[in-house]
């Protein structure tokens, strides 16, 4: 649970980029033995449809037009996403205990990660703050997916 916990809480910083990520794993068949992952999940239109939004959220968050992320659309589009990305990185018989583990743990990381941005937005401003906060999330998604692998085969 580990994996869905913290895909979670990048998915509190990007919505998309736990979908995006698990979609290229399960597409690449990176994902560990015996995931959870729904086989449309690597589907190439799926996986193309991920990374498209995941890069469009990442270019839409540098507007000053950007809704916060704490909005309703945003708060869900989180749990949805996180919550297939945490049954993927899930054993298939745990696979809605990582949903639930996911998708709770991104709408709760929405928030400190929403007031930290704004905090540093003042300083920094919004497309600085964004690009480091990118960098963050998709490195993070990365290692959650690599170490996920290595750790269970």
């Amino acid at each position: 649970m580990l994996a869905s916990f913290l895909m979670g809480l990048v998915a509190g910083q990007r919505a998309m980029t736990p979908l995006a990520t698990v979609s290229v794993a399960a597409a690449y068949d990176l994902l560990p033995q015996d995931n959870g992952a729904p086989r449309l999940l690597s589907h190439p239109m799926v996986v193309t449809g991920a990374v498209t939004l995941a890069l469009a959220e990442i270019a839409g968050d540098k507007q000053k037009s950007a809704p916060d992320r704490i909005v309703p659309i945003g708060l869900t589009a989180r749990f949805i996403t996180s919550a297939i990305a945490g049954a993927a990185l899930s054993p298939r018989r745990d696979r809605w205990l990582g949903a639930a583990v996911g998708g709770t743990t991104a709408v709760l990381a929405s928030y400190p990660g929403w007031k930290a941005r704004l905090k540093a937005m003042e300083q920094h401003g919004q497309t600085t703050t964004g690009l480091v906060e990118d960098a963050a999330v998709v490195a993070g998604a990365a290692a959650i997916v690599g170490g996920q692998r290595m750790m269970r085969g």
